[in-house]
C-alpha cells in the first residue's frame, strides 16, 4: 500500500454513502440523491491534483447533481501544460491549475473565458478580487479557489522552529544528506531567492540569477532525495529527511494531523503563496455543469470541503467560507490560522510576507527547468 493509501481514510464516503443505501432500505435513503440519480450519472472529467476528485469533497455535488467525476491527477504547472497539450480539445471540463499558468492555459486557447457575474467575489477578501493572471484584457479565464503559503517544512524533534524560522536552516551540518526538495523547480528555486534578498523573486536580473544558481549549487552536498507528491509524504512522515524545502502546510498539515512531529514556519526572510483556480476546459460538452461545480466549490459550502481536503489542506479565499470554517470545523480553522477579528493569515499578506509564487520574469521557464535538471544530476 502506499504512503498516501495509508494517509488518506481508505473508507471513502462513497462507499459509505452506498452501505447507507442497502442499511436504509433502498436507493432513496442514501443522503443527498434526487430523483434525476434514476438517470445514468453524466461524466465530468477533472484535470488536477490529487485529491480534488476525491469523495470528500465531491460526493455532495455527485449526488445532488447525479455527476460523476473522472480526474487525471498531475504533479507539478509544467505536467499539467503537457498533459492538456497532449489532449484533443474537450477532454477537460474542469481544469485546476495553479494561478502562474492560467495565463498559458489561456494563451494556448485550452481554456473558456468566463463571466465574472456567475461567481461571487463579492464574497471574497479583496485582495483576491481581481487576483493576477486570472484576468487579461478584464476577461475571467479561471476563479481564484484555494491558496497556501510555502516556508520551512521540519522534523519538530530534529529542528526547533527558531532554527527553522531561516532558509539558512537548510545548510545546517545535522542535516546533510537529509535535507529533500519537493520535486519542482518554481517553489525551490523561489525560496533562496527569498534567502537572497531579491524582493520580488522571480523577476530577478542576470546577476542575480548567477547569484541564485550558486547558492543552489552550494545547498546540494546537503540534498538527500528530490520527491514527489507521495515520496514527500513518507520521506517527512518516516523521518529519512528532516527538513523539505517547497513545501508548505499543504503537506505538513496533513501529517501533522496524523501524528507525524513534523510543521511548516514562514522564516524571516519570508514566505512564497501558491494558488490554485477552476477554469472550464476549451470545448467542454458539459460547460454548465461546470460552471456549476465552481459554483459550488468557490461557494461557504464547498470552501469548507476545499479547506479539510483530506489530500492536503488549504486555505480559502472566500471570507463566508472563513465564518462558516468557524463553525464547522474550529480547530481546523483556528491551526490554519483563519479565524477573523483576531491575527490570521492575511495579516502576513498585508504585511508583505507573503510573495506570490510567478513563472520567472527574466529568464525563461526553460532556464530554470534546465538549471534544476543539472541541479539535480550534479
Amino acid at each position: 500500500m502506499t504512503t498516501k493509501a495509508r494517509i488518506l481514510n481508505p473508507h471513502t464516503r462513497r462507499e459509505i454513502l452506498k452501505g447507507a443505501a442497502v442499511l436504509g432500505g433502498g436507493i432513496l435513503a442514501t443522503p443527498y440523491l434526487s430523483r434525476s440519480a434514476f438517470a445514468a450519472p453524466v461524466e465530468l472529467t477533472m484535470l488536477a491534483w490529487y485529491g480534488h476528485a476525491e469523495p470528500d469533497v465531491v460526493a455532495e455535488f455527485e449526488a445532488e447533481n447525479n455527476v460523476k467525476f473522472k480526474p487525471k491527477y498531475y504533479t507539478g504547472g509544467d505536467n499539467m501544460l503537457g498533459l492538456i497539450a497532449q489532449s484533443p480539445p474537450g477532454t477537460f471540463d474542469v481544469v485546476l491549475s495553479d494561478a502562474e499558468y492560467v495565463q498559458q492555459l489561456n494563451a494556448a486557447g485550452y481554456i473558456e473565458e468566463l463571466d465574472p457575474k456567475d461567481y461571487a467575489f463579492d464574497d471574497y477578501f479583496p485582495e483576491f478580487q481581481n487576483f493576477t493572471g486570472h484576468w487579461q484584457d478584464g476577461k475571467l479565464y479561471s476563479v481564484f479557489t484555494r491558496f497556501g503559503f510555502l516556508g520551512v517544512a521540519y522534523n519538530t524533534d530534529a529542528i526547533t522552529e527558531k532554527e527553522a524560522s531561516t532558509y539558512n536552516v537548510y545548510w545546517a551540518e545535522k542535516l546533510k544528506g537529509k535535507v529533500g526538495h519537493f520535486d519542482w523547480h518554481l517553489p525551490n528555486l523561489g525560496q533562496i531567492s527569498l534567502l537572497d534578498s531579491n524582493a520580488s523573486p522571480y523577476d530577478i536580473d542576470a546577476a542575480a540569477w548567477g547569484k541564485l544558481e550558486e547558492k543552489m549549487t552550494s545547498l546540494r552536498p546537503q540534498i538527500g532525495g528530490f520527491f514527489d507528491y507521495g515520496g514527500t509524504f513518507s520521506s517527512l512522515q518516516n523521518g529519512q529527511m528532516l527538513a523539505m524545502a517547497g513545501i508548505g502546510d499543504w503537506i505538513t498539515g496533513t501529517l501533522e494531523k496524523n501524528g507525524a512531529k513534523v510543521r511548516s514556519v514562514i522564516p524571516e526572510e519570508g514566505g512564497l503563496q501558491w494558488t490554485e483556480s477552476f477554469s472550464i476546459g476549451k470545448g467542454s460538452k458539459n460547460a454548465d455543469l461546470a460552471k456549476k461545480w465552481i459554483q459550488y466549490i468557490t461557494s461557504a459550502k464547498g470552501q469548507v470541503k476545499s479547506a479539510n481536503m483530506a489530500a492536503y489542506p488549504a486555505l480559502i479565499p472566500n471570507r463566508k467560507g472563513w465564518e462558516l470554517l468557524a463553525k464547522e470545523t474550529p480547530l481546523e480553522a483556528k491551526r490554519q490560522g483563519m479565524l477573523l477579528n483576531e491575527s490570521n493569515v492575511m495579516d502576513m499578506i498585508r504585511a508583505g510576507r507573503i510573495k506570490y509564487r510567478q513563472l520567472p520574469v527574466q529568464q525563461s521557464l526553460e532556464d530554470w527547468n534546465d538549471f534544476w535538471s543539472e541541479y539535480k544530476g550534479a
